[in-house]
């Protein structure tokens, strides 16, 4: 390997792993020196000449696999700040991105050059291809620090336009640390990669945990639920992360499977040590149906973009529904009220978070920046309870929290308690701004196959259930709840669905 680079961590514990499998993708298997090696010609394309790029922005539109990590690893190695683009946005939001950005080199596979080509042009950014920067031969690389701005990921824009996150080496090393010893990654493990790389969940806690800890990751291009059940069922998975959505795909796969295909997935399954689930809420149906299924009850945990993971229930103890566990190694979390005050146990509070894994600016937004911090702690903007000994989880407080007759109600809660109704298969509750209650709880709902639903029926189902100010007093049918490529709900869209009547 022809790189002068002071290493990094990250970089030096790869070259500790040099002849054991890194990735495993649609093209077949890499070692951790293939990959330092195409990291180090990426970088030297990237610099193409010069002796750092200092913290210039690259935008990157590369599918799961190989090149993906290449091009990460080599953008950082070349000092500069990674910002991956998300596979599933149209033009518009990818300009957006790269704009706000301020790229100053925008990089795609061959297959996508058309239009990150003309992005990048209309960017006034320098534009390559993967396949360019891999055929560069390597060339010196310079000193970094882990105080160096490293990654940019964009928020999902559900509260006003999407923010660039950064988070320096030492941010990143920070989050990789805490779940690493939390989760007990070791070289002897194998995870497969079902998630988009353009959020934290995917890019922190599958690959770069995986590549930190020596072990191997398999890359699907894109979550497939029969190729998910495939490796599964092979049996060699130690760990597996996902979100409610997929885990809701793969149950209707394994119900629609024969009973021996049944049997080889629920093997795999339980021969994993751990399977995990986060970025949205995951409903106790969900979670019981996977435990029926896989013999796992799902670890869930809590993060943001802006600080990785922040809470997580134990790897070995019990794990309770609706509960998000502990603080990680590392991180400090309180429970504050609107004055910034500490609650006591048993009583809701926004969550704020303290310590090294927590992200450094949000890109030119010095404004946002400063209101997101109280006193150096950093201001979620989610409502928890600390309840026996975990977090328990009540929603954003912007939008799942609903003021209500003089109540302030979870709408988590309230969505819980409807997904029993026999019709319902999915729901999403938000608050719509009434003269008479101050905000109306209202649903929108996925009805199940052939079910039909009034808002009577329901009313008159949930009063046996819910308090009378919990009980819907809005709903609509919908195909299909609006979400985020995580499979998170868009509440301000599901609010636009009401609006839009009253309107």
């Amino acid at each position: 390997m022809a790189s002068t680079d002071s290493t990094l961590p990250l970089f030096a514990r790869a070259e500790s792993y040099a002849g054991r499998v890194a990735l495993e993708d649609a093209a077949g298997s890499h070692s951790y020196s293939a990959l330092l090696e195409a990291s180090a010609r990426v970088a030297a394309g990237l610099l193409a000449g010069r002796p750092d790029l200092a913290e210039a922005r690259v935008a990157f539109f590369v599918p799961p696999g190989f090149e993906y990590v290449a091009m990460l690893w080599g953008i950082w190695r070349a000092g500069g700040i990674a910002v991956p683009l998300a596979q599933s946005h149209p033009a518009p939001e990818l300009g957006y991105t790269i704009g706000d950005a301020d790229a100053a080199i925008v990089v795609s596979d061959p297959a996508s050059a058309a239009l990150l080509g003309s992005l990048a042009g209309a960017a006034n950014a320098r534009y390559a291809t993967t396949a360019e920067l891999l055929g560069t031969e390597p060339a010196p690389l310079p000193e970094l620090s882990l105080e160096r701005r490293a990654l940019m990921v964009y928020t999902s824009g559900t509260t006003g336009k999407p923010k660039g996150v950064v988070t320096t080496h030492a941010n990143v090393q920070a989050q990789l640390i805490a779940l690493i010893e939390a989760w007990e990654w070791t070289e002897a493990d194998r995870v497969l990669l079902v998630l988009p790389l353009h959020h934290v969940h995917g890019i922190v806690n599958v690959v770069l945990c995986a590549l930190w800890s020596g072990a191997v990751c398999e890359m699907l291009p894109k979550f497939d639920a029969e190729e998910t059940w495939s490796r599964i069922a092979a049996g060699r998975l130690t760990l597996f992360m996902a979100v409610p959505t997929v885990y809701r795909r793969l149950i209707a796969a394994w119900d629609a499977a024969s009973p021996e295909r049944r049997t080889a997935m629920s093997r795999g399954c339980r021969k994993m040590r751990v399977m995990i689930s986060g970025s949205a809420a995951l409903p106790v149906a969900t979670l019981e149906e996977w435990r029926r299924i896989s013999g796992h009850t799902l670890l869930e945990r809590y993060g943001m973009t802006e600080l990785g993971m922040a809470l997580s229930n134990p790897l070995h103890g019990s794990r309770k529904p609706g509960f998000v566990g502990t603080p990680l190694p590392g991180v400090e979390v309180r429970l504050v009220n609107e004055t910034g005050e500490s609650v006591p146990p048993g009583t809701p509070g926004e969550i704020e978070v303290r310590g090294p894994s927590v992200f450094l600016e949000y890109w030119r937004r010095p404004d946002a920046t400063r209101d997101a911090f109280r006193q150096g702690w950093f201001r979620t903007g989610d409502t928890a309870v600390f309840e026996d000994g975990s977090y328990r989880l009540l929603g954003r407080s912007n939008v799942d929290i609903i003021k209500t007759g003089g109540f302030k109600v979870s709408a988590l809660e309230i969505e819980e308690a409807l997904r029993a109704h026999p019709a319902i298969a999915e729901c999403a509750v938000v608050g719509i701004a009434d003269p008479d209650w101050g905000e109306r709880v209202s649903v929108a709902v996925e009805l199940g196959a052939g079910a039909e639903l009034s808002l009577e029926a329901l009313q008159h189902w949930a009063r046996e259930r819910l308090a009378p100010y919990k009980v819907p007093r809005a709903l609509r049918s919908v195909r299909a709840l609006p979400r985020n490529a995580m499979g998170k709900v868009l509440k301000p869209e599901v609010a636009r669905l009401f609006e839009d009547r009253a309107g």
